[in-house]
């Protein structure tokens, strides 16, 4: 079995090196043959010039470079698209996903599942992070379905056949998982190890974690759309009730129905409804506007291995070897 390896890196030029050197006894030992794609996701330190130096020595290591920071998924992207191997193995750069776990999760994938994610047994994360992480997850749900999202992780398998269902997919709201459920539903989970980061702290604060549920919801889904929907029809109805309970008490009894207070609360209880229905429409105007201007999901400023100089590419929806 050929496999490829993804790492999206950012940042890491205290870690690289090392992960390389834990990868390659693993690779080596359980697989035919096997390359790993760097991608370099706008690191601002040595990053890019260490992907250089390694893969300038082994012809089994890739690197591509983009423009600027994309994002973690939509660098994945780019080396998935990159990937010539049966298997591809996606995993972070900061040395919490330990290489010799990849074996689990290919290991299930000959059983017969399309997509294999490591969960951690114990995660290394804050209370912070961790209540994040639950959040991020269940905004996947109305995509992914509940089972298939409270198990994700970085750290997955999947077989290579199924890039074929968003080889054409060109929206810059980028979310790997969600992509994966357009080409199978054979989804499943392994316990792994997951150890502390080796240097560093994370860059996944909670602004940028809610941004990004909130980016995948409104992005892959219409759930928001119909929740406000039915927000609105609730309201309806019950705007609708209090009408009818303030004209049949004028008519039964005589009297109105007193109170400002009463009028006032009613008018804001709807107009914020109102407000909610169209900020929710709003985020998806946006998102066809973004669409339609066509920005790419990413730009490579070059890639690099030991079998071919440094190519400057023209084409940013496309990689080549």
């Amino acid at each position: 079995m050929q496999i490829s390896v993804v790492v999206p890196v950012y940042n890491s030029q205290a870690t690289l090196e090392l992960l390389i050197n834990k990868l390659k006894p693993v690779l080596s030992e359980l697989y035919s043959s096997y390359e790993i794609i760097l991608v370099n996701d706008g690191s601002s330190d040595r990053s890019i010039d260490i992907i250089e130096s390694i893969a300038s020595q082994d012809h089994r290591i890739m690197g591509i470079d983009l423009m600027r920071n994309y994002g973690q998924h939509n660098a994945l992207l780019a080396g998935i698209r990159a990937a010539s191997g049966d298997v591809i193995v996606t995993m972070d750069d900061d040395l919490q996903h330990p290489p010799e776990e990849i074996p689990k999760l290919t290991e299930m994938l000959a059983r017969g599942y399309g997509v294999v994610y490591g969960t951690p047994a114990k995660a290394e994360h804050n209370t912070l992070r961790l209540l994040a992480s639950h959040l991020t997850k269940m905004m996947l749900q109305s995509s992914m379905g509940a089972d298939n999202a409270r198990n994700i992780s970085a750290f997955r398998a999947f077989k290579t056949e199924l890039r074929q269902a968003f080889a054409d997919y060109k929206n810059p709201y980028v979310n790997l998982d969600v992509l994966l459920t357009w080409g199978t539903r054979k989804f499943t989970h392994v316990p792994v190890k997951h150890d502390p980061r080796h240097s560093g702290q994370t860059t996944y604060t909670l602004a940028k974690l809610i941004n990004h549920a909130l980016n995948m919801v409104t992005g892959f889904s219409t759930a928001p759309l119909r929740i406000a929907s039915v927000t609105g029809i609730g309201f309806t109805i019950l705007g609708a009730a209090l009408l009818v309970y303030v004209i049949g008490r004028f008519l039964i009894q005589g009297v109105a129905v007193p109170g400002f207070v009463f009028l006032a609360s009613t008018i804001l209880l709807f107009s914020g409804a109102q407000m909610f229905a169209l900020g929710i429409m709003g985020e998806y105007l946006a998102r066809i506007f973004v669409r339609n201007i066509d920005r790419p999901i990413y730009t490579i400023r070059e890639n690099c291995n030991s079998h071919m100089q440094t190519s400057r590419l023209t084409d940013n929806k496309q990689l080549t070897k």
